[in-house]
């Protein structure tokens, strides 16, 4: 997928409102998820200042909440999602530190989603880490399809 095309797949998820329980929500959503298919995964829900919602599935590691920081300051640095900064990265041949970004604080990898109300912008961003990129981000991705039919 292209980063246009991710950028794509991102626009119609868009929330109505963001608060605790909404936060809440989407990551018992993500558990659900992860535990069904017994994904060892990290799934954290924060913006610069708090946190919302943490939890570490079985089989998830210190690693994996390391990884969901530095994508998430990825996230809200850029304010997208971080598989698109990590292709478009690739695209240009650059990397974090090319772009003045320490490795030690973000990471250019897949499964950091902002979290965006209609009418504010990014609130917050939804990170999953202990997969492959990819599979990070399409499962935050399928917990934001099902949250918006909730909200809808």
């Amino acid at each position: 997928m292209t980063h246009e095309e991710l950028a794509a797949e991102l626009a119609p998820l868009t929330l109505p409102c963001f608060d605790e329980g909404v936060a809440w929500r989407l990551g018992t959503i993500l558990v659900g998820l992860a535990q069904a298919d017994k994904m060892p995964v990290v799934v954290n829900i924060r913006n610069a200042t708090r946190t919302y919602f943490h939890a570490a599935l079985p089989g998830s590691t210190a690693v994996n909440d390391n990884w969901a920081r530095r994508k998430s300051n990825l996230a809200l640095h850029a304010a997208q999602a971080s598989m698109i900064v990590t292709l478009r990265l690739q695209a240009r041949n650059r990397t974090l530190a090319m772009e003045g970004l320490s490795p030690t604080d973000y990471a250019d990898s897949g499964g950091a989603v902002p979290l965006v109300v209609t009418g504010a912008g990014p609130v917050a961003v939804c990170t999953v880490s202990g997969l492959p990129q990819a599979e990070d981000h399409a499962l935050v991705v399928r917990g934001l399809i099902a949250l918006r039919a909730e909200l809808a």
